[in-house]
């Protein structure tokens, strides 16, 4: 099967109407954009300023990643074990990436702003779209969107903070992984896949009584590799396994 390199302007492929784009694409912005609200008062209870808490969602822009960051840290854990953490959480945006960058066929000057946006929900919104216009559309107005609400929320809920006291009482630390996690459901759609999330499930909770905090998370990422590994070697015992076929088969057909 040949990849898809590139997608048709509009015309040869029957898309969404725009407006359907920019009403699915504000759904998902502002529904993940909100979230940020739990972020701001999660990172201000784990001890981070107002200043480093919206310098984390200016900058950083990655929801899971940033409340790996500030839970390792609220949890006690080393600075630079949480910010690895967080790194590696960030580098499947970079994949992200790759695909996107193919399929916006933006400018070269617009390269590195666009760069700040590409995050799990503009990556959906635009990968559902079959034409490029679409998938312009869809990343840009999801990404102005979360990004816009992400900092405002983050803001208001640093600032509120101390007024709603102690944060893990209210349970607000959960929310970015859960969006998260719902977010990525839909897409684990192979058996491979699958195996791969519920062996790093089994990874971060079982290590997490024993490994400092942050480190849970390093070794989870292993998941990834360790199932690849194990389905190529299963995939070379059977066909280690499978019979030669008998002598002059190969010239009877």
């Amino acid at each position: 099967m040949t990849e898809q390199t590139a997608l048709p302007e509009t015309g040869a492929v029957v898309g969404k109407p725009d407006a359907a784009v920019v009403r699915d694409a504000l759904g998902v912005g502002v529904a993940v954009g909100l979230s940020g609200f739990a972020f701001g008062v999660t990172s201000a209870g784990s001890g981070l300023t107002l200043a480093q808490t919206c310098a984390l969602s200016l900058l950083v822009f990655t929801g899971a990643s940033q409340f790996a960051l500030v839970g390792a840290l609220a949890a006690g854990g080393n600075p630079l074990t949480a910010a690895a953490g967080a790194f590696f959480l960030g580098v499947r945006n970079a994949f992200y990436g790759l695909r996107l960058s193919q399929l916006l066929a933006l400018p070269r000057a617009v390269r590195p702003f666009a760069a700040q946006w590409v995050i799990d929900e503009t990556t959906a919104v635009a990968l559902a779209q079959p034409t490029r216009r679409g998938v312009r559309i869809g990343f840009t107005v999801t990404g102005l969107t979360l990004y816009v609400l992400w900092n405002l929320t983050t803001l208001l809920g640093a600032l509120g903070a101390e007024a709603i006291g102690d944060t893990a009482a209210w349970g607000l630390d959960a929310a970015g992984p859960a969006v998260f996690l719902a977010l990525l459901a839909p897409m684990l759609q192979s058996t491979t896949e699958r195996t791969v999330a519920g062996v790093a499930v089994l990874l971060g909770l079982g290590l997490l009584p024993v490994l400092p905090a942050g480190v849970p998370v390093l070794v989870a990422a292993q998941a990834a590799p360790l199932v690849l590994w194990a389905g190529g070697r299963r995939a070379g015992g059977a066909a280690h396994d499978r019979p030669a076929p008998a002598d002059g088969a190969e010239g009877e057909r």
